[in-house]
C-alpha cells in the first residue's frame, strides 16, 4: 500500500525530470570533451536525449527504473500491476522508436542510466565510435 495519497503521488512523480538529468548532463559533458558536436530537442520520434544530425545517429540515455534495466530495473511493491503494465509499455515503445527511427535512416545508441554514472567517458567513446564511422 502506499503511504502517499493519490494527489500527493501524482504531484511528485510529476516534478520527475524527463530531461537535463544528471546522467545526460555527464554523457553531454564527456562528448564535448570528445570533440563531438550534438543537437538538444531533436524533432524526431521518442524525443532522443540528444542527435547527431550529419551522420544521423540518435541517443537516448535510458533511466534504469523507467525503461527495467535488466541489472538495476525494479517493480515497486505497491500498486505492482499497474507499475508492470506500465514499464511493459515503455520496454514496447522503446523498440518501437528504435524501429521508427532505423527505418528513417537513424543508427539508434541506448545506454543505461548507471553505464553513464558509472563511467561516462566509456560511454562517449562508444557514442563516438559510431558517430565517426556513419560521418565518413
Amino acid at each position: 500500500m502506499d503511504i502517499m495519497s493519490p494527489e500527493k503521488r501524482s504531484r511528485l512523480m510529476a516534478g520527475v525530470r524527463t530531461t537535463g538529468t544528471g546522467p545526460e548532463v555527464a554523457l553531454r559533458r564527456a562528448l564535448w570533451a570528445e570533440g563531438l558536436r550534438y543537437r538538444l530537442n531533436v524533432a524526431l520520434p521518442g524525443s532522443p536525449d540528444l542527435a547527431f544530425k550529419g551522420p544521423r545517429v540518435a541517443v537516448f540515455v535510458d533511466g534504469c527504473f523507467w525503461h527495467s534495466c535488466p541489472v538495476h530495473g525494479t517493480v515497486p511493491a505497491s500498486n505492482a500491476h499497474f507499475w508492470k503494465q506500465k514499464l511493459a509499455i515503455n520496454r514496447n515503445r522503446d523498440k518501437r522508436v528504435t524501429r521508427q527511427l532505423e527505418l528513417d535512416g537513424w543508427r539508434v545508441v541506448r545506454c543505461w542510466e548507471h553505464e553513464v554514472v558509472e563511467d561516462a567517458e566509456a560511454v562517449a567513446l562508444r557514442i563516438a565510435a559510431v558517430v565517426k564511422a556513419r560521418d565518413r
